[in-house]
């Protein structure tokens, strides 16, 4: 199965030209930068050094640039879910290593979230489409064959993916969507190494304390 689309075909690849790599970095800048992905396309330019009207030329308009910028960094982590479901360990440290590997992706780009959110519900049906191409279709892939792996290996209870994927991809995406709101309410701080760290062990013991199968869970 390809997890991601082909890079020698697909219009908004990765695999492109220095001008049209210097606005991705540009852009991927700016949201850090700012916790936001309210950026124009003026300020993309400014960034990079690159005439704006090059965006045109090379992305189509900023839905496509942004569209780009998340393939990017999708395709980076979706290209390990083969890699990692074909290792001969058992499912259950499979799926704690894919925990931490999706935690820490949305910890690497912390726009992520935000950019996804923009791309799925505030653009258009097109780029919500791609989006669910690349990056849904592929995680929720890999959990229904993960989930059917550790049933068959006696580790896990029978689990419904799609309620699987939205538990574990919520719960990541709140920590950093969800945090502004905690830190008015209660003042928490940034999302750190150490939060990261926690939070990993926190929703560990919680997905696996919920499909293990009892006696797993008291091996």
């Amino acid at each position: 199965m390809t997890l991601h689309p082909n890079t020698a075909s697909h219009p908004r690849s990765p695999a492109r030209n220095a001008t049209a790599e210097k606005l991705l970095v540009a852009a991927s800048e700016l949201m850090i930068t700012r916790q936001s992905t309210d950026v124009s396309l003026s300020d993309i330019a400014q960034q990079s050094g690159v005439n704006a009207a090059l965006v045109k030329y090379h992305f189509g308009n900023k839905d496509g640039l942004l569209l780009a910028l998340l393939e990017r960094d999708a395709a980076t982590e979706t290209a390990n879910l083969e890699y990692l479901l074909a290792q001969p360990i058992a499912p259950t440290l499979k799926l704690k290593l894919h925990i931490a590997g999706i935690m820490k992706a949305y910890y690497r780009f912390p726009y992520m979230n935000r950019l996804i959110h923009l791309l799925l519900h505030e653009s258009s049906a097109e780029a919500a489409d791609e989006v669910a191409k690349f990056f849904v279709a592929p995680l929720l892939d890999f959990h229904r064959r993960l989930l059917a792996e550790g049933v068959e290996a006696g580790e896990f209870r029978d689990v419904d993916p799609v309620l699987f994927y939205t538990s574990l991809i919520g719960a990541c995406d709140h920590l950093f969507f969800g945090r502004q709101a905690l830190s008015r309410a209660v003042g928490v701080g940034p999302v750190t190494d150490e939060v990261c760290r926690d939070y990993v062990a926190h929703i560990e013991t919680m997905l696996l304390g919920g499909i293990l199968n009892p006696a797993q869970q008291t091996a």
